[in-house]
C-alpha cells in the first residue's frame, strides 16, 4: 500500500513539473505576435491569436520564426496534469502566408493524432468545420520541450479578411448543450425530465449543473 502511494505521488510530481511551464492565468486575448524587438507599425502577417470565448483554450504563444509558432495550451480545470484540448482563432493573416503551429505541451503519450486524426479548421467565409490533411500533421516526442509530446501542423492562409479557427476536434459547447436540452423539454416527453442539482464554482460565472432522468423508469 505504501509503495503504491509513493508511486502515485511521484506521478503527481512528474505531472506538476511537466505542467509547470503551463501555469497560465488565462487565455490569450487578441494577442498580436511580432518578431522579437519589432517596434514598428503592425503589418499584415503579424498574427493575432485569441481564445477568450466559450470552449477556447490557448494560454501562450512563442514566436519562433516568421513561419513557426510554439503554442502552449492551458491544463484541464482542477487537474494541471492533463493538457489536451485547444481551440483558438487567428486573424490579421497575409494571403498565401504559410505557418507551422506546434502545440508543445500535450500530456498524453498516446493520441489518435498518431493514427490519422487531424485538427479541424474553419473560417468566417467557410463556417463548416473541416479536417486538416493528415499529411500536414505530426505527433512526436520533442527533446526541446522536456520530452513532452508535440503536435505540429502546417497551414496556408488564403484569405486575408477571414478569421480562422483551429480546434482539437469538433467543439461542443455548454451553450449548445443547453439549447439542445431546452428543445427536448419543449417537446414535453414523458420519459425525460431535467432537474437542477446546483451551480458550478468555475469562473467567470456559475452555471447550472443539471441532472437528466426518466420519471417513468422503475428502479430494479
Amino acid at each position: 500500500m505504501e509503495r503504491k502511494m509513493e508511486e502515485n505521488m511521484r506521478d503527481v510530481d512528474a505531472g506538476s513539473e511537466a505542467g509547470g511551464e503551463d501555469a497560465l492565468v488565462g487565455n490569450v486575448n487578441k494577442l498580436m505576435v511580432t518578431p522579437p524587438g519589432y517596434i514598428g507599425v503592425p503589418r499584415k502577417g503579424h498574427l493575432v491569436f485569441d481564445a477568450c470565448f466559450e470552449s477556447g483554450n490557448l494560454g501562450r504563444v512563442d514566436y519562433i520564426s516568421e513561419f513557426e509558432f510554439d503554442l502552449f495550451i492551458r491544463p484541464d480545470t482542477c487537474n494541471p496534469r492533463f493538457r489536451v484540448w485547444f481551440n483558438f482563432t487567428v486573424e490579421n493573416v497575409r494571403e498565401t502566408q504559410r505557418v507551422i503551429f506546434n502545440i508543445v505541451n500535450f500530456s498524453k503519450t498516446k493520441s489518435l493524432y498518431r493514427d490519422g486524426m487531424s485538427p479541424v479548421v474553419k473560417s468566417t467565409s467557410r463556417p463548416k468545420w473541416q479536417r486538416l490533411p493528415t499529411k500536414n500533421v505530426y505527433y512526436y516526442r520533442c527533446p526541446d520541450h522536456r520530452r513532452n509530446y508535440v503536435m505540429s501542423f502546417a497551414f496556408c492562409f488564403d484569405r486575408e479578411e477571414d478569421v480562422y479557427q483551429f480546434a482539437y476536434c469538433y467543439p461542443y459547447t455548454y451553450t449548445r448543450l443547453q439549447h439542445y436540452l431546452e428543445s427536448l423539454e419543449r417537446r414535453n416527453l414523458d420519459y425525460l425530465q431535467r432537474e437542477q442539482l446546483g451551480l458550478s464554482v468555475l469562473p467567470p460565472a456559475p452555471v447550472p449543473v443539471c441532472l437528466l432522468f426518466s420519471p417513468t423508469l422503475e428502479c430494479l
